[in-house]
Parts: C-alpha cells; sequence; structure tokens
C-alpha cells in the first residue's frame, strides 16, 4: 500500500475514515514501534512532551488501544539501527515506524550505503511479519546538490520498491523552523514533536487496518 501526502489530502483523510470504521480492534493493544534516532527517541524533551506521549494522547482520544514502544537510540545511523534491530524485534510489534538516515547524512555517508542498510531492515520488518510505515528524510542543500538528490530520492525509491505506507518527510513543517526547535536548531522541540505527531499519525492509522 503505497501512501504519501504526496496524494491529495481529501483522498487521503477518506482512506482514513474507511480505515477506522472498518477496522477490527481486539483487546489486545496493537503494538507500535518507533525506530529511529534522537529525532524520535525524546532528545532534550520530559517525558510528557515526547512523541511516545503525544501520539498515545490521539489514539487514546479515537479509543483505539495500541502500546507503543520506542527503541529509538540517539545518534543512531542506519547502519547501528541494522545491528540492534533483530534484538528490537524481539519484542514481536504489529507496526513499525523506520526512520534513519539524518546522521548518515549529517556524516556524509554515501547514499548508496544507507539505502543498502535501510533495504535489510524493511526486508527484516516485514519478514517479520510487521506493518512497516517508512519516514524520510532529506538533506540540505549545504551537502551538495549530487549528495542531496541521491540522498532524498533513495526513500522513495525503496518506498516504492516495497510498496510501502510512506511519510515522505519526518520534519515536514518543523525543520528549519526555529520556533518548533530546539537551541541546536536540528532537533524539535515540545510544539514541534507536536506537529511531527499530528503529520505521522494518519500513516499509523493506516497501517492498523486488518488489525
Amino acid at each position: 500500500m503505497f501512501i504519501s501526502l504526496i496524494k491529495p489530502l481529501k483522498a487521503l483523510s477518506c482512506l482514513l475514515l474507511l480505515v477506522v470504521s472498518s477496522a477490527s480492534f481486539g483487546e489486545d493493544p496493537i503494538k507500535i514501534m518507533l525506530f529511529g534516532d534522537s529525532l524520535i527517541a525524546g532528545y532534550g524533551l520530559t517525558q510528557s512532551e515526547n512523541i511516545t506521549s503525544v501520539l498515545r494522547a490521539k489514539f487514546d482520544k479515537d479509543d483505539i488501544t495500541v502500546k507503543i514502544i520506542n527503541a529509538s537510540v540517539s545518534g543512531n545511523t542506519s547502519n547501528n539501527g541494522q545491528a540492534r534491530l533483530d534484538w528490537s524485534l524481539g519484542d514481536n510489534p504489529d507496526v513499525v515506524v523506520l526512520c534513519l538516515g539524518a546522521n548518515d547524512m549529517l556524516r556524509g555517508i554515501d547514499p548508496a550505503l544507507t539505502k543498502n542498510n535501510l533495504n535489510t531492515m524493511i526486508i527484516k520488518i516485514k519478514k517479520s511479519g510487521a506493518t512497516l510505515v517508512f519516514a524520510g528524510m532529506r538533506s540540505p542543500e549545504s551537502m551538495g546538490r549530487d549528495y542531496q538528490q541521491q540522498f532524498d530520492q533513495l526513500y522513495f525509491d525503496l518506498a516504492e520498491q516495497y510498496n510501502l505506507i510512506f511519510m515522505p518527510f519526518l520534519l515536514e513543517g518543523v525543520a528549519l523552523e526555529t520556533k518548533y526547535l530546539q537551541h541546536d536548531f536540528k532537533h524539535p522541540n515540545a510544539l514541534g514533536i507536536t506537529i511531527i505527531a499530528d503529520n505521522l499519525y494518519p500513516y499509523l492509522v493506516v497501517s492498523l487496518n486488518g488489525f
């Protein structure tokens, strides 16, 4: 199910209504695992401000029972994520949100290596039986035009190759907006996390179809 906000929002909203009305939510909570780096690990935020708490409140409001596992680790590259993925999948999540690559970009790692690592993780997650929500990242122009194009495109290529539920850019509406960033101008503050959660939530709801 290749879904992204590139499609008209009206169409996506209609799909969400269909999913919410038709999904069969059982008594056991659906396990949603967030698998990323400091952008969603809660860096610099209180427990009530982090994305786990914000998302849980949104699910509670919609009367959807979920258990959110934040398996994100600050500073992780895609290679680090690949190395610990098997251990994290031991929690048997029903849905995995995969968002890695920002630290690869900051370190100037070859996008081909990042793509290969993400490809391996996608295969493992799908093999585990979990539904995958894939969140992309973008490179700034300062990394050079060629690097930027290769890095940005790798997320779209993988999402299309594996027909994934795809959020093109995790930091949409937050990146470069100082009022939504901490003092380092890299990590989202509490307001930024709220925007990220608002943007991510529709994809998560779609991922619950069939439970």
